[in-house]
């Protein structure tokens, strides 16, 4: 977890127009901050010791990322629910944009870049002087083997479940008809529909483990409060797809927000969770998913 603590600058009072008696200090100790250094100080310090801007800025990092997609999958599902039994919907997960093949290309490039500008500005937040922000959420080098070995593990536990649920769902009728890809067979097909896995899986282990986790803890919230608070947003953002995936994309989000909380590496989560999309987005005819 990061914490910044900043001191307040010492106040200088009077009694009796005689200055209070102190201790001799080393020279230097005792000199005056320089101009401008006190607004700095009280600037850092105000924006990590207020509650109230803390939950400001969560708001605002979930408006322009995972918390609008959780407004817009609701609305869909209650479009998809006024029109006809859910079970007779269907969802699109990578669409053709354009098409002309140029033009199609060049829209799913820019939003894969732009769905990660988010990312950049929490890595922003958290960065702190003389601090890797990286290392400090676990998405680095350092641990190849554990993390390898972590996401395969991950990769099997959430994988495989994860088919037997989206055929209970079809069946139950609570699940639309998922389709993982609609793009036409060009060239560059596969490279990005393998670049739009990575992109939801950094954009989401980042922002709801890495970022969100710690920042519900400087709230105030409890360890198991905040994961089950991220496991129910992870879940609302896949209820276009119906309530088969809600319920397992919780329990996924509780399960990867245990591990970080005991690990404390977005790194296994990240590989873990690319590594599902990449097979559904590639092979999903071939797993029993919509063609």
């Amino acid at each position: 977890m990061i914490t910044s603590m900043t001191e307040p600058l010492p106040s200088f009072s009077k009694h009796d127009g005689v200055a209070p008696v102190r201790a001799p200090l080393a020279p230097g100790a005792g000199s005056p901050p320089r101009q401008g250094a006190a607004s700095a100080v009280d600037h850092q310090g105000w924006g990590t010791k207020s509650r109230r801007r803390l939950i400001t800025e969560v708001l605002l990092v979930l408006g322009v990322s995972i918390g609008q997609s959780a407004v817009y999958s609701v609305v869909s599902l209650l479009d998809k629910l006024s029109r006809a039994p859910i079970s007779q919907g269907t969802s699109t997960l990578n669409a053709v944009r354009n098409n002309r093949e140029f033009f199609d290309f060049t829209y799913q490039i820019l939003d894969i870049f732009f769905a990660l500008v988010p990312v950049m500005l929490v890595f922003y937040l958290l960065a702190e002087p003389g601090k890797s922000v990286f290392r400090s959420i676990g998405l680095d080098w350092r641990h190849p083997l554990r993390d390898g070995l972590s996401a395969l593990g991950l990769l099997v536990v959430i994988g495989v479940p994860s088919l037997g649920l989206y055929a209970a769902g079809r069946a139950m009728g609570i699940t639309t008809e998922i389709i993982p890809s609609a793009l036409n067979q060009y060239w560059w097909t596969v490279p990005v529909l393998v670049l739009s896995a990575i992109r939801a899986g950094v954009l989401e282990e980042v922002i709801l483990n890495g970022y969100l986790l710690g920042r519900l803890a400087k709230i105030g919230l409890g360890p198991w409060a905040a994961i089950v608070l991220v496991a129910l947003l992870r879940g609302s953002y896949h209820l276009y797809q119906g309530f088969g995936p809600f319920i397992g994309n919780v329990a996924m989000g509780l399960l990867f927000g245990w591990v970080y909380k005991k690990w404390g590496r977005v790194a296994p989560l990240v590989v873990a969770h690319a590594l599902v999309d990449i097979a559904a987005f590639t092979l999903g005819p071939a797993l029993g998913f919509g063609g």
